[in-house]
């Protein structure tokens, strides 16, 4: 795998994990063998959520969760596409499952 991408993916997860989670959240890694030469790679919150309606799209580009057009907290809808787009060019699965009020998680595989 090419470090440089797959740190490039964990930040944007993490960042977007801190950015919509609670003042007092969590966001939590994990890492765990999943078959013989592949791994899952979970980032988890209890932040806001996602609306379950968003969830097809959030990996478009310029798509955004929050459609005011504010900047104040939101990015330029860029992030998710490049994690999946990285993700995909190795070959690999992301998954996102999420919760209003409860939180989401990313997960994406890796080979070993």
């Amino acid at each position: 795998a090419d470090k440089e991408k797959i740190q490039q993916v964990l930040t944007n997860l993490l960042v977007n994990s801190i950015k919509y989670g609670n003042d007092n959240g969590t966001t939590e890694v994990s890492v765990e063998n999943l078959i013989k030469n592949k791994v899952i790679v979970r980032v988890t919150d209890n932040g806001e959520g996602i609306p379950a309606v968003h969830i097809p799209r959030l990996f478009e580009r310029f798509y955004r969760v929050d459609q005011s057009g504010s900047r104040r907290e939101g990015g330029s809808g860029l992030g998710l596409a490049i994690v999946k787009h990285v993700i995909e060019a190795h070959g690999e699965k992301i998954y996102v499952e999420s919760a209003v009020e409860v939180g989401s998680e990313f997960s994406f595989t890796l080979e070993k």
